[in-house]
């Protein structure tokens, strides 16, 4: 390879094809990885739903028992602290959902 332009060429060449596989790679990665995150949060909300419907069950057939009396305070003071749990779990989910965004900008 006598000619400086010829050789330029082809350097050009082969580095715009390793730059275009290694930016393939990356971004194959990245969408996986954003994947694999969406199908785990997906099945903590399922979770969660499975966790809030059973408890529904519960209330309601604790409730059926008691038809007609008013709710005690302890009915009070488990349905502040069902409330509370779920609050704090999804400020949990909030919080690793910012982290995930911040370290993996679109």
């Amino acid at each position: 390879m006598q000619n400086p332009a010829l050789r330029a060429f082809f350097l050009g060449r082969a580095l715009a094809e390793v730059l275009t596989e290694k930016v393939e790679d990356t971004l194959t990665n990245a969408l996986s990885e954003f994947g694999k995150f969406e199908a785990e949060q997906r099945e903590n909300l399922r979770q969660l739903l499975t966790d809030v419907e059973r408890r529904a069950a519960q209330g309601a057939e604790q409730g059926a028992q008691g038809v007609g009396s008013t709710p005690g305070t302890a009915q009070m003071d488990d349905l502040q602290e069902t409330l509370d749990q779920l609050r704090a779990e999804m400020a949990s989910l909030k919080a690793e959902l910012k982290t995930y965004r911040e370290s993996n900008p679109a």
